[in-house]
C-alpha cells in the first residue's frame, strides 16, 4: 500500500503531474464546489462571453451537493455526485484553469482527453463516506448562483480531505486498470 500524499490549494498543473493514479491523498485548502447547474449556467455564460463569478486558475472542484448543516456545523454530510453529469461541460471548464475534479464515477474519452491536454487529475471521494468527509471541512461559502441551492458554487475550507487519484494525467484510470482484473476471471475455472 502506497504512503497518503498531503497537497493543498492552489492545485498547479505542475502539483498535478506528480500523481498517478492509485496515490491516496489528503487535501488541505480551499476547494470549490459546482454540479451540473451550475457546471451549465457557467458554460452558457461563457458561451455569451462572459466571465465567470470564479476564477478556476489552479483550483480543484468537487462535484458536490451538500446537505443542510446542523447548528454549529459549516456543512451537513458532503459526499461526491457522479461525475459523468459534468461531462457535457467538462473540457469547456478545464480550459479555465482546473487543474483537479472530485467525484465519483468513470469519465468520457472527451474528458479524459481534455485531462491530458490540460494536465488535470481526477480524484475519487468514497460515496459513502459523506458524513465522515464532512468532518474535513471547516468553512462552506456560496460563491455564485445562490438560486441553485445546494448546487450553487462555494468555497469549501477542507483539513486532510480524504481521495484517491482515480484518473491520472496521463489518463491511466483504476476504472481501466482494476476492472480489466476481473474480467479476466471465468467462473468455468471453479
Amino acid at each position: 500500500m502506497s504512503e497518503t500524499i498531503r497537497i493543498s490549494t492552489p492545485f498547479t498543473e505542475e502539483d498535478s503531474r506528480k500523481l498517478k493514479a492509485g496515490d491516496s491523498v489528503l487535501i488541505t485548502g480551499t476547494i470549490i464546489s459546482a454540479r451540473d447547474a451550475a457546471h451549465k449556467a457557467m458554460t452558457e455564460a461563457l458561451a455569451r462571453g462572459e466571465k465567470l463569478p470564479v476564477d478556476w486558475q489552479n483550483q480543484i472542484v468537487y462535484y458536490l451537493g451538500p446537505t443542510p448543516a446542523k447548528p454549529g456545523d459549516p456543512i451537513g454530510s458532503c459526499g461526491p455526485t457522479t461525475s459523468g453529469r459534468m461531462d457535457a461541460y467538462t473540457p469547456t471548464m478545464l480550459a479555465q484553469g482546473i487543474k483537479g475534479m472530485v467525484g465519483k464515477g468513470s469519465r468520457s474519452p472527451e474528458v479524459i482527453e481534455a485531462m491530458k491536454k490540460y494536465g488535470v487529475t481526477y480524484f475519487a471521494a468514497v460515496g459513502g463516506a459523506a458524513a465522515l468527509i464532512a468532518k474535513s471541512v471547516k468553512s462552506y461559502n456560496v460563491l455564485a448562483y445562490p438560486e441553485l441551492g445546494p448546487e450553487a458554487v462555494a468555497a469549501l475550507e477542507v483539513v486532510d480531505f480524504p481521495a484517491i487519484v482515480v484518473i491520472d494525467v496521463n489518463g491511466n484510470s483504476l476504472y481501466d486498470s482494476e476492472q480489466k482484473k476481473y474480467r479476466k476471471f471465468d467462473i468455468n475455472q471453479i
